[in-house]
């Protein structure tokens, strides 16, 4: 099987999963962003063992679940702001547990271990924010989350398409030597193409708001890109695992996610 249709399968395998559990409720929701939390955090901590950097990986995996369930929590107003004050003991506990540790690099691996937390599950967080709406009654609404997914596969394929068929003028030739500006030109047209049609299905935005998103989305995604890009290339490695044969790991295929998402969390706040 070549790479072409492995990528492809892999890809719509993971599309589907992302649209079921989205569109299956909250719960489905909370368990999604969970394993993409776990799975990502893993691969983060996991590859920086290859910089000789020995992260505590349990406990940031586990500060950074905890992160996520508080946002889960406090965006349905079942707690105030308050749950967040745990996170300053948890915060400090990293630099006491390195005390114990006797490793030759304990910045570096509190560094990487509140990264970890930061880089991945604060940004996957924000999600529960696009999800949960309304003042008083809160209530579930997938479209938004729905949308901002598809804007994102929507710049992605059409980058891909684009740069793989007229692709000559490479867009960052030192971090991602492969990708052009023509795809990213071809991307940033069909996430806009794309807006107008998701307007016109998702009501609880205007077109010009989910223009505004499509933009964001298509700058975001990009450095999101390139920033893993420049993780990877700075310890010498493809991708951040295989458990996605023909795309890497959980972290190639949640790149653009990770700065895009917080950007497109505040322009909500703004406009709401």
């Amino acid at each position: 099987m070549n790479n072409l249709i492995k990528r492809s399968i892999t890809g719509i395998i993971f599309v589907l999963v992302i649209i079921g559990c989205i569109l299956s409720g909250k719960i489905p929701f909370l368990i999604l962003s969970l394993v993409l939390i776990i799975l990502g955090m893993y691969e983060f901590y996991r590859i920086s063992i290859k910089e000789r950097i020995s992260a505590q990986k349990n406990y940031g995996i586990f500060t950074g679940t905890l992160f996520f369930i508080s946002n889960y929590l406090f965006a349905q107003k079942i707690v105030d702001y308050k749950i967040y004050i745990i996170f300053v003991p948890l915060i400090i506990f990293v630099f006491i547990n390195e005390l114990y540790r006797n490793n030759k690099k304990p910045f570096s691996n509190i560094a990487y271990t509140l990264l970890g937390v930061v880089y991945i599950a604060f940004p996957l967080s924000l999600f529960n924010f696009f999800v949960f709406r309304g003042y008083p009654t809160v209530y579930y609404t997938p479209n938004i989350l729905l949308g901002f997914f598809i804007l994102l596969w929507a710049a992605d394929t059409g980058a891909y398409l684009f740069g793989v068929s007229f692709g000559k003028h490479r867009l960052f030739p030192r971090i991602s030597p492969k990708k052009s500006w023509e795809g990213f030109l071809g991307g940033a047209i069909t996430s806009l193409i794309v807006s107008y049609f998701i307007s016109t299905f998702f009501k609880e935005l205007q077109f010009q708001h989910w223009l505004v998103i499509s933009l964001i989305i298509i700058v975001m995604g990009t450095f999101g890109d390139l920033v893993e890009s420049l993780f990877k290339r700075s310890i010498n490695i493809k991708d951040s695992g295989k458990i996605f044969p023909g795309h890497g790991g959980i972290l190639d295929r949640i790149d653009s996610v990770l700065l895009s998402a917080p950007i497109v969390f505040t322009y909500l706040q703004l406009i709401n």
